[in-house]
């Protein structure tokens, strides 16, 4: 590899970011919701497991319709999680240890009972009214009222995208829900409002931001109609128009100058629907003065149906790891762009139960396994909270009661109204709740065996239930020394070995080994000095892998199986792998 800007170095590059969905991290007032406090209480936690920065998602002063992603004041704190004067508390323990604060910054939309959306619904001729994007009806040819296009609303995709205003007589573009109306970025007050916002947290202590679904900000102000993606919805995904619209990049870049050019930021964008590599570098490039780094989906969709909407599944296998991660680990070297490597985050399912099989047997295997894939990859490594102990998605005897996601209750409303008589049809929309909700990764965290896994008092009740597994996963057990490694254990070595040879796994070149193999994902990492092989059998049969080709193993190094037995691999020619194995090597 020749040297790149991708090879520069970066604090912001080689951090490990951990992510704290506050509601579920750990409670310590006693009302079952997490908050600020008990976020400080674990920062030696964090520390010692080998976090750089953590990044919290929203605790703004919320009405929690969508988990505090409908904010209504920016610049306070919802009185669930605590106050600012809690928060610049947490910020200075954190500085004190050496770690760093990610805000998430939530601007395509606000609350519906923000105060701009409710100074904007109040006339048509109020101030702020083009501060949101408002439209007239349309008519059908039966003189019934219409939305102004066929757009599909992305938390509930039976509805539509945009909610009637009975008072004003209009529609107003809500995405997600009803209740997250979405800023007009067109309009220059709302940009600089959006600036400040940035400055006061940055101000506070702040180091960055995740920016939530960034690339939605610039909508085509046509508002055409979908094209038809699915026949069987009245509405359709219409993200052609409004992800990363015709001003994307004048916004984001406007950004940067105006505000982020005068700190030393780490910022990370969520882009949803975004495959085009060149848009992806028209943000990402080492000169594209946009974001340091963005989320690429194409790992956490690997189980849907192509085209279709999130709740699907879809069968996948080690060709399809092999193409996704090649591609993205490819595009960032060749054309000086930053990645993200994440498995997990609040939006999706707990990915040992996702990519590997979360049963008794094989739980820990498969969490390990994710663990070595990871923490061997070039870009910035983001670990969600929980990962580190393995959690795993809510057990399938759980009924549709325990789903508190409001993307949950809408598919399951929706199911209901279009089956109510159909067992088979409600048996598999469950069967897909539990495999693919968001609520998998918002269960408590799971500290210890007491009740409630510790996270809260034993006489509260949690806000939502804990898994039911927790007596035996938990962060205590793993704590505790044995002779073999822990799931925490083997993640708190891999982030150490990833930081002690950064130069291969976060800077180093990137090749696979083996592209055609329905098992087994391999690659090679490299850097100036040293060469290291990583060979993951993604399947629960054992694997024959003779990826190796003419390379010489000096040394297998690492393994998710007792690692006194490495050295009866073979370290040239066919190598087996068992089932859910994974495996580092150093070339000699």
């Amino acid at each position: 590899m020749n040297s790149t800007a991708f090879e520069t170095q970066q604090w912001w590059k080689e951090s490990v970011v951990y992510q704290i969905y506050p509601a579920s991290f750990l409670d310590s007032s006693g009302d079952g919701w997490g908050d600020v406090p008990g976020i400080t209480k674990k920062l030696d936690y964090l520390k010692d497991l080998g976090v750089d920065v953590i990044w919290i998602s929203p605790i703004y002063r919320s009405p929690q319709a969508d988990m505090g992603y409908d904010i209504s004041d920016y610049r306070d704190i919802d009185p669930i999680y605590g106050t600012l004067k809690d928060v610049d508390h947490m910020i200075k323990e954190i500085k004190s240890r050496g770690m760093k604060l990610m805000m998430d910054l939530v601007v395509n939309h606000t609350s519906d009972q923000h105060a701009w959306f409710e100074e904007s619904r109040s006339s048509t001729t109020s101030s702020k009214r083009n501060w949101y994007i408002w439209k007239k009806p349309k008519f059908d040819k039966d003189g019934n009222r219409q939305p102004p296009n066929n757009w599909a609303m992305i938390l509930g995709e039976a509805n539509s995208a945009w909610t009637w205003d009975e008072k004003t007589q209009e529609y107003y573009l809500s995405l997600f829900t009803a209740e997250q109306p979405d800023l007009n970025w067109e309009n220059l007050a709302v940009r600089e409002e959006v600036h400040d916002v940035l400055r006061f947290w940055l101000e506070r202590g702040a180091s960055g931001f995740r920016m939530d679904v960034i690339n939605l900000i610039s909508k085509v102000q046509s508002f055409p109609d979908a094209p038809v993606s699915v026949p069987s919805s009245k509405y359709q995904p219409g993200d052609k128009y409004y992800a990363n619209g015709p001003r994307l990049h004048e916004y984001l870049k406007e950004i940067r100058k105006e505000v982020l050019s005068k700190y030393d930021t780490i910022t990370v964008g969520e882009m949803p629907f975004v495959r085009d590599e060149d848009e992806i570098i028209r943000v990402v490039g080492a000169k594209s003065g946009e974001l340091n780094m963005i989320f690429a989906f194409d790992l956490v969709d690997i189980d849907n149906v192509p085209g279709d909407f999130k709740f699907t599944l879809h069968p996948w296998d080690a060709r399809d790891v092999n193409k996704i991660v090649n591609r993205l680990q490819r595009l960032m070297i060749d054309r000086d762009g930053w990645n993200t490597i994440f498995c997990e985050n609040h939006d999706q399912p707990r990915s040992v139960t996702r990519y590997t099989d979360d049963s008794d047997e094989w739980r820990e295997l498969g969490a390990k396994l994710l663990c070595l894939m990871q923490t061997t990859l070039s870009g910035t490594l983001y670990v969600y909270q929980g990962e580190e102990i393995g959690q795993r998605n809510v057990p399938p005897s759980w009924g549709p009661e325990e789903y508190k996601d409001i993307e949950s209750i809408n598919f399951w409303k929706k199911n209901n109204e279009l089956y109510p008589n159909n067992p088979e049809k409600l048996a598999l929309a469950r069967k897909i709740l539990q495999r693919k909700a968001r609520d998998n990764a918002r269960t408590p965290v799971q500290w210890d065996d007491s009740p409630h896994a510790g996270f809260t008092s034993a006489d509260a009740k949690p806000w939502m239930r804990v898994n039911d597994d927790y007596q035996t996963v938990n962060a205590a057990a793993q704590l505790k020394p044995s002779d073999e490694l822990s799931v925490h254990a083997f993640w708190k070595r891999g982030m150490a070995n990833r930081k002690k040879h950064k130069d291969a796994f976060v800077y180093g070149d990137f090749h696979l080994l083996d592209d055609a193999h329905k098992q087994v994902f391999s690659y090679k990492k490299s850097s100036k000095s040293e060469t290291w092989v990583v060979a993951l059998n993604f399947s629960g049969q054992t694997a024959k892998w003779d990826g190796l080709g003419g390379l010489k193993i000096s040394k297998w190094v690492a393994g998710n199986y007792d690692e006194s037995l490495l050295s009866e691999k073979a370290t040239s020619g066919t190598v087996e792998l068992k089932p859910w194995e994974g495996i580092l090597g150093l070339i000699e």
